[in-house]
């Protein structure tokens, strides 16, 4: 057998145990006693329901990757991708637009196999559960607003990478690096302004309490920003959030609608505290660089494995391409992908230790910050008790309750 066919589906079903294996013990840790800290905050009931959206979240997330699992396996070893491929190449055109096509047809429909499941999640498990506030129309316009994003967006992103590879011999990765830098810095600019307004409305805080705690304190933190919003998130969900967005006079703090509704006046500050913290303390660039780095190390390896005739037969294929060397190339790195990622999430649980102590000390309010938290975690009736394996692999965020011990120790 091939032996880039035995390393990909080695790779997909190890995968698939592992993430069953990790689901099976963080369902395994759920406790029915609750963690003394969340005494008053969360009643019997509620405690129970949270934990029984975590169950029921886990049973859908087996049938979703089961599906997946038993689709991508059956659509390599049937030489799937060789009949889109012919497909694409049946219309005669040149190669970029015939992988533009190639890889619009996987894109739209790996969606469109998906949005039951994107249906179901939306207005069944989260309608349930009492979280959904979506429309069909928003929901339809979600959809469709993303498609025309990701056909202008990605389309000419995808058109420029395929341009390198087939006219710049072997520096090409390097040059599509470059290209690649610029853009991502050009929409962290241009999204907070241009993309994030597509999707929801934001409105400038109005004048009162909130406004003037949150003015005092950027002064005395010497942040300059450009404004200060609330964002429609009750349109799609009672969940509620906060973020930091842009640089320069980009640079825009967010609150949604449903946290200025469940925290109180200094909640709020020490939410917003906590993202200014990642900035003032460097996160924010750390994290660019990080992944302009992984970006650069992704592309140097993807430049050795172009136009592999080993790996075009693994996939059936009867024709070498650069765009297929790219869409089968994302199998072969992603056990990379895995452990960048996991690197990144041990960073980004040490930053949010950081940020949440930035914010305790600078509001002079711990306990603040550690209501906020709980509140945060019963409004989205989260694990408080998620296995430490599941932790380890998937958290971007420390559990609350590891948030809260470390707030206590100040």
């Amino acid at each position: 057998m091939n032996g880039y066919l035995i390393f990909i589906l080695a790779v997909l079903l190890g995968s698939y145990i592992l993430d069953q294996i990790v689901r099976y013990l963080n369902l395994k840790s759920l406790s029915s006693d609750l963690p003394e800290e969340f005494v008053g905050h969360y009643d019997g009931d509620k405690y129970a329901k949270s934990q029984q959206y975590s169950r029921e979240g886990s049973r859908f997330g087996v049938i979703v990757e089961t599906f997946d699992i038993i689709l991508i396996v059956g659509f390599i070893l049937w030489g799937g991708f060789n009949w889109i491929d012919n497909v694409a190449r049946s219309l005669g055109w040149s190669a970029i637009p015939t992988g533009l096509l190639f890889v619009g047809i996987l894109g739209i429909g790996s969606q469109l196999l998906h949005l039951p499941f994107s249906i179901y999640s939306t207005f069944v498990i989260e309608e349930k559960y009492g979280f959904n506030l979506t429309t069909a129309k928003t929901f339809v316009l979600d959809l469709l607003k993303g498609l025309l994003l990701t056909i202008i967006i990605g389309g000419a992103v995808l058109a420029l990478i395929l341009w390198f590879f087939v006219e710049t011999g072997e520096l090409a990765w390097l040059y599509v690096w470059v290209a690649l830098t610029i853009f991502q810095i050009f929409m962290m600019f241009i999204a907070p302004v241009v993309i994030m307004p597509i999707f929801n409305k934001f409105t400038p805080l109005e004048d009162g309490e909130l406004k003037d705690a949150i003015l005092q304190y950027t002064a005395k933190q010497d942040f300059k920003m450009g404004g200060i919003f609330t964002i429609d998130g009750s349109r799609r969900s009672s969940k509620a959030n906060a973020f930091f967005t842009g640089f320069g006079k980009f640079k825009r703090i967010a609150l949604f609608d449903t946290l200025i509704e469940k925290q109180s006046v200094s909640e709020l500050l020490c939410v917003l505290a906590h993202e200014i913290g990642h900035s003032k303390l460097g996160h924010i660039p750390k994290r660019i660089i990080t992944s302009i780095l992984s970006t650069g190390l992704m592309l140097f390896i993807l430049s050795l494995f172009i136009n592999s005739p080993g790996l075009f037969e693994a996939f059936r294929m009867d024709n070498i391409s650069i765009y297929a060397s790219i869409t089968f190339f994302s199998f072969i790195y992603s056990p990379v992908s895995m452990v960048i990622g996991l690197a990144n999430t041990i960073t980004s649980r040490r930053h949010e230790y950081q940020a949440d102590r930035y914010a305790a000390q600078t509001t002079g309010n711990t306990e603040a910050m550690i209501t906020a938290l709980k509140k945060l975690s019963v409004s989205s009736l989260s694990n408080l008790t998620p296995h430490p394996l599941k932790v380890f692999l998937e958290y971007d965020h420390p559990p609350v309750l590891d948030r809260i011990k470390a707030l206590r120790a100040l």
